[in-house]
Formats: structure tokens, C-alpha cells, sequence
């Protein structure tokens, strides 16, 4: 199983477009694409504002369809000149995690049960879902703050329980758009290093987006995107 693992790509886009509008007033925002995150693995991708770093996201979280191309997540084709999936909502629910630059905690609900909820929205039992939140919020050094409502957190708490909720229905991918940006040096190679630690120990392919210059050099592989185009170049990979 491992071996499968190690040769199987957690996300691999092929040739991804994406063209607004039409005639002389379209704009391509996404050209001929080309990416791949190996299960495991944490890559950055950084890139000018309006360079076309949102609508990759955006596209690879079924938010929007492209105009053109192939995206696998895991072992299965999501878009292949059109979406391969009837259900979008269930493939962002179980399949993609999602981080932002803002935590979006529920403010009525305690750490676990924001947390638990995507597994009991996917039909998990309520207990074991609370199980499984506790279980990430152990690994992740939240675990004290279980019962603890969002607004009593510090910010680098709720980015923690922001993570574990991305991981709570064990998604063979997450991506991260600015993770670290409210966040001071200190937390912020933090909250990298989780992300490093989850993606390692749940085999979890993961894309953090960031103009963060304190996170860059941790990333062993980096996509630049200038244009709509993407760029792979290695990264320094420093230790954390």
C-alpha cells in the first residue's frame, strides 16, 4: 500500500485554462497549467496578486470550472474538459480541506464541535465524529481549548483548530490560501510546520498559498505563477 502511495499523486493538474468572458473582452486566467503534489508532500505557490493563484485554487476546490484540462485528486478525475463529479458540494466536503487566512470558526460553537461538524454533515455518528476532532486537536496541542469558544482562542489557536477541521474527514488534499498571513513569525513557521507534520502522518497532499517571505524557503518544491502560467522551481526546503 505504501508503495501505491509513494507513486500516486495526491493532486495533479494537466493542461488547466481558464478564460472569462469571450471575443475581444476575454481575459485568460489560467494558461495551460501543469502541477502535481506528491501524497505527503507541502508545496508552496506563490505569485503577483491577480497572477491567477485564486482561480487555480478556486478551480481545484470545484468553486469554479475551468475552461480546459484535467485535475485528479487522489486517485480520481475530478474535471476532464468538464466535471466528472455530480455531487461538488460532497467532493468539497469529503475529498478538500480548506484553510484560509482567516480562521471562519463558528462562533457558537466550542473547538470540538466545530471540528466535528463536517464529519457529522457527511453522516459520521456524532460521537465518533467528536472522537476524531479530539484526536486532531491532541495531535495539533489544542486539546486543552476542546470546550473553549472561538473567541476566547489567540490567533494562532484558532488557525490550529482551523487545520484540524480541514483534516477532520481525512481528505487526500488541502489547500491553504495565506494561512499565515495575521500571523507573527513565531506562529507562523508554526503553523507550517503542522501542516508539514499532518500532511506527513495522514498522507495528506497539500498547496499553501503565500506572499508569507517568512515561510518561502521552508517549502522544498515551489510553483511560481506569473501570467496564468505556472513555474516549478525547488525550494530551499529549510528545517523548521
Amino acid at each position: 500500500m505504501q508503495q501505491k502511495m509513494q507513486q500516486t499523486f495526491g493532486i495533479t493538474i494537466e493542461g488547466l485554462s481558464k478564460r472569462y468572458g469571450s471575443g475581444n473582452a476575454a481575459v485568460d486566467a489560467l494558461k495551460d497549467v501543469n502541477m502535481t503534489v506528491a501524497p505527503g508532500e507541502v508545496v508552496g505557490l506563490i505569485g503577483p496578486s491577480g497572477s491567477g493563484k485564486s482561480t487555480l485554487l478556486k478551480c481545484l476546490g470545484a468553486i469554479i470550472e475551468p475552461t480546459a484540462g484535467r485535475m485528479t485528486l487522489g486517485e480520481e478525475v475530478i474535471f476532464d474538459g468538464g466535471w466528472k463529479i455530480s455531487d461538488l458540494k460532497a467532493l468539497r466536503r469529503d475529498k478538500i480541506g480548506f484553510v484560509f487566512q482567516a480562521p471562519y470558526l463558528i462562533p457558537f460553537l466550542d473547538v470540538t464541535d466545530n471540528v466535528a461538524l463536517l464529519p457529522m454533515l457527511a453522516g459520521q455518528p456524532n460521537a465518533a465524529s467528536r472522537r476524531r476532532a479530539l484526536e486532531l486537536l491532541t495531535a495539533l496541542d489544542v486539546a486543552h481549548r476542546a470546550k473553549a469558544q472561538p473567541s476566547e482562542l489567540s490567533g494562532g489557536e484558532q488557525q490550529r483548530v482551523a487545520i484540524a477541521r480541514a483534516l477532520a474527514n481525512q481528505p487526500p488534499v488541502i489547500l491553504a490560501d495565506e494561512p499565515t498571513a495575521p500571523l507573527d513569525s513565531e506562529r507562523a513557521l508554526s503553523v507550517i510546520r503542522i501542516l508539514n507534520e499532518m500532511a506527513q502522518q495522514y498522507q495528506t497532499a497539500i498547496i499553501v498559498v503565500t506572499h508569507d517571505e517568512k515561510i518561502i524557503p521552508t517549502f522544498k518544491r515551489t510553483y511560481h505563477i506569473r501570467d496564468g502560467r505556472t513555474y516549478e522551481e525547488a525550494g530551499e526546503g529549510r528545517a523548521l
